[in-house]
């Protein structure tokens, strides 16, 4: 990255944070003006007092719904991708697979999570599997639309050559989809804390969301918006962290080193 790119993202980065910091500043100022009672609208002052009351509990939680997502996000990409290759490679296998996968997503997410308690219990496991459903079907059609896209003239020169179907997969389909893998990867950093959340919801004993039922129903505010904030710096900086590992995977491809 040059010296004019890094002060352009410098640049950006700061005027993000001072976009942050004004909107705290508004809200903490409407608050205070108008006397919101804390319990409709806390502070952020108010928030900030609940945080550092027990920031070892409000962490701790985190961590679980940390472990959670990152787990669901690997299984939800490994079993992904695996499904992509499998129905580019078939295709009366795609004819089978693909309206049942897409008939899958529109089931309401809450519909599946009481199910999905009752056969893995009320542990991290039915949370993992949550996260991972929502992150299976963007990676599995990202990856297999990649697939699908692989340069003619590549797929005509492995011909020429007498390649294998395996070899054509591992050698030119694959790193040629990787982009698509990454978009779908990204995608999926994005909504992954949505699945283990809404498991916590429905049935959990820890967590982000279990904070969030507890301090809802005992009307304490401001620790769910605590709980809010946490769950949004996890997804940003899970979301980073994807970004930056994928650039580095696939520093070979135009614009993904940018």
């Amino acid at each position: 990255m040059s010296h004019n790119e890094k002060g352009f993202v410098l640049g950006i980065f700061g005027l993000r944070l001072l976009l942050v910091v004004a909107l705290l500043l508004a809200w903490e100022g409407l608050a205070r003006a108008t006397g919101v009672p804390r319990y409709i609208l806390p502070a952020p002052s108010a928030l900030l007092s609940a945080f550092m009351a027990m920031p070892g509990y409000f962490l701790s939680e985190a961590g679980v719904t940390l472990a959670e997502i990152l787990v669901g996000l690997l299984v939800g990409a490994a079993f992904g991708a695996a499904t992509a290759i499998l129905v580019v490679a078939s295709p009366a296998l795609e004819r089978l697979a693909m309206p049942l996968l897409a008939a899958s997503q529109a089931l309401p997410v809450f519909a599946i999570a009481p199910l999905l308690v009752i056969w893995f219990g009320f542990g991290m496991a039915s949370k993992i599997v949550m996260a991972g459903l929502i992150i299976y079907f963007p990676v599995a059609t990202a990856f297999a639309d990649g697939l699908k896209r692989t340069d003619p003239g590549l797929l005509d020169l492995a011909r020429l050559n007498r390649a294998s179907r395996t070899a054509t997969f591992r050698l030119i389909r694959i790193p040629a989809a990787l982009p698509s893998l990454a978009s779908g990867l990204r995608v999926a950093a994005s909504i992954a804390p949505i699945g283990a959340v809404v498991g916590e919801w429905v049935g959990a004993s820890a967590g982000l969301g279990f904070i969030m039922l507890q301090a809802n129903a005992r009307m304490q505010t401001d620790r769910v918006f605590v709980a809010l904030f946490l769950l949004a710096a996890m997804a940003i900086g899970l979301r980073w962290a994807v970004d930056l590992v994928l650039k580095r995977l696939l520093a070979w491809v135009p614009g993904e080193a940018s």
